[in-house]
């Protein structure tokens, strides 16, 4: 469910991110569920140029929303679940 607006755009990448293999092409060297995706991976299925995806992955990881792990010299980019929840529990109350 890929929309323009940035915003929605990082909603999409964590949506993604929920199941990777689903959203994603298999990498060689790493398992997407266990290790993550890649830059490259987020800005192909996003249609937009790897600076630009970096920036909402940075923004993401900034907020804690996601994990990074280095694999094979590229950055792999995880859901951090327990933030993830720890936020929706925020809204909830009314934050």
């Amino acid at each position: 469910m890929l929309r323009n607006s940035q915003s929605v755009s990082r909603l999409d990448i964590l949506d993604w991110l929920k199941d990777p293999a689903a959203h994603f092409p298999p990498r060689r060297h790493a398992d997407l569920t266990e290790n993550g995706v890649t830059v490259r991976a987020v800005a192909a299925k996003l249609g937009i140029s790897r600076k630009a995806a970096g920036s909402h992955l940075g923004m993401l990881t900034r907020l804690g929303l996601l994990r990074t792990r280095r694999i094979r010299h590229r950055t792999h980019y995880q859901r951090d679940e327990t933030r993830i929840a720890e936020v929706a529990r925020m809204f909830e109350k009314g934050w």
